[in-house]
């Protein structure tokens, strides 16, 4: 099958750091070459594939110096590269919201659009009836609450490759909280956790620009806790010492998460997750197999004081099962099959 990729531009592909949409691009793109099929990818220059790369800007917007840029004219001219090219493809997968659809409208039934992020802001729904025609993939199936009556086609969990991370059989007597550090992600819950249980934490994190002010006024003055080591933002190769270290990775999270990559990301090092039940966590946590569900801090801390009692091996086995990338690229090849045989009934070529 031909199948085009299109990442958005703000981040490399896959991420120096933080970045989870062009993480996932990435790690779909080069798992359907590893299965066999002709992919290309629309991106960065500096983006590591497997597939074919079509550039359309010489370096991520994020990571570009420049004092004055636009990222919607970047990502106009990305539409333009991929419009040009779109009959030399059987399916065009977009990773870039709804940009792309008063472009596309005419083509719309050869297109997959995943949505990677939340959906219950106020503009959103009557985008998505306004261009019913575009096929729809969910992140999980709590993801599609805000708008159910989009045109969704699948929920396709997200994966990585089993080799990026590596398991870790046993801890090393920490708990662990990786992510941003903004006020949804509530870094301050993993904070009182760690303290009420006498752990030590390690806070791997970014701090957007957006959450200075939160970081700086509710944060900051938590980390004078001779318990918390914050280290800061880290890469993909520091993850599997930070994760696999852990005795439990703590997601107390107070939003509703479309899926939470951290969460698979401590499960391929074989570490529990303790997340509060809300968003995607209960659709890729087992409670009692790969971590705990909770509903309050009480709760929490009594779960990650228990952590150790799960089995390591286990939690490797179902990310190896769940959550691979060659399993998520199968699951959207079943998609892209779906889609194609459905245009072929209605306009043979």
């Amino acid at each position: 099958m031909r199948i085009a990729q299109v990442a958005p531009l703000y981040e490399a592909v896959p991420p120096v750091l933080y970045g989870g949409t062009e993480r996932v691009a990435a790690h779909l793109t080069d798992a359907l070459v590893e299965l066999g099929h002709e992919v290309t990818l629309f991106s960065t220059a500096d983006a590591r594939t497997r597939a074919k790369l079509v550039v359309v800007r010489d370096q991520p917007i994020r990571l570009d110096p420049a004092p004055l840029k636009s990222d919607l004219a970047a990502h106009l001219t990305l539409l333009a590269e991929v419009l040009k090219r779109a009959d030399d493809f059987d399916i065009i997968h977009f990773h870039t919201d709804m940009l792309h659809f008063p472009f596309f409208a005419d083509r719309a039934g050869r297109t997959v659009t995943t949505l990677h992020g939340r959906l219950d802001l106020k503009d959103l729904p009557e985008v998505y009836a306004r261009w019913p025609q575009f096929p729809l993939v969910s992140i999980s199936d709590d993801q599609r609450r805000p708008i159910p009556a989009a045109n969704w086609e699948a929920t396709v969990q997200h994966g990585m490759p089993s080799e990026l991370y590596e398991f870790s059989p046993k801890s090393s007597g920490y708990l662990a909280f990786l992510g941003r550090m903004s006020p949804e992600k509530r870094p301050d819950r993993a904070i009182e956790i760690a303290t009420r249980l006498g752990r030590p934490l390690k806070m791997a994190a970014k701090v957007d620009p957006a959450d200075r002010v939160y970081f700086d006024s509710h944060i900051r003055p938590l980390l004078d806790n001779p318990l918390v080591e914050f280290v800061g933002e880290i890469n993909d190769p520091q993850k599997s010492a930070f994760l696999g270290g852990a005795e439990a990775l703590l997601f107390p999270i107070d939003w509703p998460e479309p899926f939470g990559l951290v969460m698979i990301e401590a499960m391929a090092c074989g570490t529990p997750v303790v997340a509060f039940r809300c968003g995607s966590t209960s659709e890729i946590i087992e409670d009692g197999v790969t971590g705990y569900l909770v509903e309050t801090v009480d709760e929490a801390v009594e779960a990650a004081g228990r952590a150790v009692l799960l089995d390591r091996g286990a939690i490797r086995a179902r990310f190896e099962q769940r959550f691979s990338a060659a399993a998520m690229a199968r699951r959207y090849l079943e998609v892209y099959a779906q889609l194609q045989a459905r245009v072929d009934i209605v306009l043979p070529r």
